[in-house]
């Protein structure tokens, strides 16, 4: 074995060398890796010993792509593009050995190799478009010449990946091995007994190229790719490639890539990526404290949200006790738990067989004294303080000692909650977000005594069953709900003072959110917490509600709905807010589309500065992901705190004051200092 450097190394088994990548912990396109490459095959293709060459990587995957932690520093080692060429002009035929993920970069390799072979668990894509990017080295103009043009479109588009059968029945990859490297030397063997030729990618023609095709394929995910830069320029690449020869297709993906690189969106995506592991590192925990065990849980409540948090367990294996107070309620929860799974199961998505196991996972029941033995205990009844301490306070006396106790509360004060048991220690709030099977957000609560061991298991079960987890200090609301009450408060004087509903929910939309906050009321339901008891039409909702408008549950909100849901403004809410409006002698102007965005979203911004003072989250990212993950906030705009400093903390300053709300002292500081929240911008 000959050392190339200290991650590639290359060895000589007969005739075929093998060339071994091993950069743990994924074998990323680093400055490293990319001078072994270059050393290492020039060194194969000198040995006059080596016929073939294998490149492989140890560990648990191929290369799984580029350095990330590199983009925006000064180039340093083997230029990327050249290494590739030196694979794919090598003499000696070269056989690529995936296992794990071929990613990105990682498949742009493989890509230059003449031949690949993998394993039957690999993976495949070009995810590049997740992170507001192109592949930059040939992937959107090598691709289609193996697999078509439509299959490429779909893959750089999408940023999906694909499995090893897949990849071979499209000409990816050409076999699947059982022993990895034994099975690359064997296929390197027989390229050379049947003399078969060193045929490179870029000379194939693009497959399955149709009149019309990239035209309709936009059309197709217009909806899916509304307001993204990075999936239009994917699809252009694809399309360069089937009309441009291949060296102007390169040129033309390079043009384009830079573009991207440079780009606000690309930097907002890259953002988020980094600021969703970071929010994993909690100040004061030790990393490798051990974590309690989570080996079955408790659900109280069996509606909407106690279903589908349940659901989350049961997906990742663990048991799970759910209780309800009345029969009737217990048997509709468990059934919209099975209606779910197998809705999910028709899809394609899982298997009968699935369904059965996670349904076997869960047991219904009225009495909560079976929740003794459970670890982990997460509370999800209605949002009413006196009813939590209430179950709390069964809780202090049912549970096990050690167990965790979690509301799921998205308001309420936890350590008030906490206070009603003799362990506040081990309360803590998880706050799902709805429908809680689905969204990935989860807002851990860390209580004034909530204790580290907790935490920590809190944040670790998190991962666990799939959920980006951010920690949120003890406020009214937390940290994404405070701020939606400020564009709420906003929302709402806005249209007294003269935009409509209508017009708030445009202007949000097109900044990037799936759905604005009129439409999103009428979605939940107007009547939520409201009393027609207790109703004295204080609110333009009260008097909605009052006038029997309930949302899309009843057709008529805000928005009148047809039997398909298409919605158009309601005239019986219009004339509610013009009258509300005029008993409050509100003389109605012309509100335009910036004052609009400004006043609903620069007093969230606000917001967070103040939560940020008051160290209620740890880091302004940890907002961002809250909002991105949690309420819709556009990826690739980056969270509100990062889109404030590209803007501009003064200019948001100076508005906050134009519009009468009192700027932050955190963002008024910042701004005077010429500095952002981030310091991404």
């Amino acid at each position: 074995m000959t050392a190339i450097n200290d991650v590639t190394d290359l060895t000589v088994d007969g005739d075929i060398g093998v060339l071994t990548v091993d950069s743990p912990p994924v074998n990323a396109l680093s400055a490293n890796v990319r001078d072994g490459l270059a050393t290492g095959i020039a060194a194969a293709i000198a040995d006059p010993a080596v016929r073939a060459i294998v490149l492989v990587c140890a560990g648990r995957t191929f290369i799984a792509g580029a350095d990330i932690s590199e983009f925006g520093k000064p180039p340093r080692g083997a230029a990327f593009p050249e290494v590739q060429a030196a694979f794919e002009n090598s003499p000696k035929p070269i056989v690529a050995a995936i296992h794990g993920t071929a990613l990105g970069g990682g498949l742009e390799m493989a890509l230059v190799c003449h031949y690949r072979v993998a394993v039957a668990s690999a993976k495949f894509g070009l995810p590049e478009v997740k992170l507001g990017l192109l592949p930059g080295a040939g992937g959107t103009q090598r691709l289609p010449r193996l697999v078509g043009a439509k299959a490429a479109l779909d893959m750089v588009a999408t940023g999906k990946h694909i499995g090893a059968k897949a990849a071979a029945a499209a000409g990816l990859i050409d076999a699947i091995v059982d022993d990895l490297q034994g099975g690359a030397i064997e296929f390197a063997h027989r390229i050379l007994a049947e003399s078969l030729p060193l045929t490179r990618v870029r000379d194939k023609p693009v497959l399955g190229v149709e009149d019309g095709m990239f035209d309709a394929y936009r059309a197709a995910n217009a909806k899916a790719f509304r307001g993204f830069e990075a999936p239009a320029a994917n699809i252009a690449c694809i399309e360069a490639a089937t009309t441009l020869p291949f060296d102007e297709g390169i040129a033309f993906e390079r043009k384009r890539f830079v573009e991207l690189m440079s780009g606000l969106q690309s930097k907002a995506q890259r953002y988020v990526f980094f600021a969703e592991r970071q929010a994993n590192k909690v100040d004061g925990l030790d990393p490798d404290a051990p974590l309690l065990p989570v080996g079955s849980v408790g659900i109280i409540g069996a509606g909407t949200m106690g279903g589908g948090i349940a659901m989350n367990f049961l997906n990742a294996g663990v048991p799970v006790t759910i209780v309800e107070t009345r029969q009737d309620a217990l048997d509709r929860g468990v059934a919209t738990i099975r209606r779910n799974y197998d809705n999910t199961a028709a899809k394609g998505r899982i298997t009968a067989a699935d369904v059965d196991a996670r349904m076997g996972l869960l047991t219904p029941t009225l009495d909560l004294d079976t929740l003794s033995a459970a670890d982990l205990i997460v509370e999800a009844v209605f949002e009413n303080m006196d009813i939590k301490k209430e179950v709390f306070g069964k809780l202090d006396r049912i549970a096990k000692p050690h167990a965790i106790l979690a509301s799921n509360t998205s308001y309420l004060n936890v350590d008030e909650i906490a206070a009603a048991t003799s362990r506040p220690e081990s309360v803590i709030g998880l706050h799902f977000f709805s429908p809680a099977n689905v969204m990935r957000l989860l807002e851990v609560v860390r209580g004034a005594k909530t204790g580290g061991q907790v935490l920590a298991t809190a944040m670790a079960t998190a991962k666990t069953i799939g959920k980006v987890a951010v920690v949120s200090g003890v406020c009214d609301g937390f940290i994404g709900n405070r701020m939606l009450g400020q564009r709420q408060q906003q929302a709402n004087q806005l249209i007294v003072e003269g935009a409509l509903p209508a017009d708030v929910d445009r202007v949000l939309f097109d900044f990037g959110f799936p759905m604005g906050p009129f439409q999103m009321a009428d979605l939940a339901g107007l009547d939520i917490g409201w009393s027609a008891e207790t109703s004295k039409g204080a609110t333009i909702r009260d008097r909605l509600c009052e006038a029997g408008l309930r949302g899309q549950k009843n057709g008529h909100g805000f928005y009148d709905y047809d039997a398909q849901r298409n919605r158009t403004p309601s005239p019986v809410a219009e004339k509610i807010i013009l009258d509300y409006a005029a008993e409050r002698g509100v003389n109605r102007r012309q509100i335009d589309d910036a004052e609009i965005l400004e006043r609903c979203l620069y007093p969230m911004v606000n917001e967070g500065a103040k939560i940020l003072e008051e160290k209620m989250a740890q880091r302004a990212s940890d907002i961002d992901i809250v909002w991105v993950n949690g309420y819709g906030w556009p990826v690739y705009r980056g969270g509100p705190m990062f889109w404030a400093d590209s803007v501009g903390l003064r200019t948001i300053a100076d508005k906050l004051a134009h519009y009468g709300i009192e700027p932050a002292s955190l963002l008024t500081r910042l701004a005077n200092d010429d500095k952002g929240f981030t310091g991404a911008v």
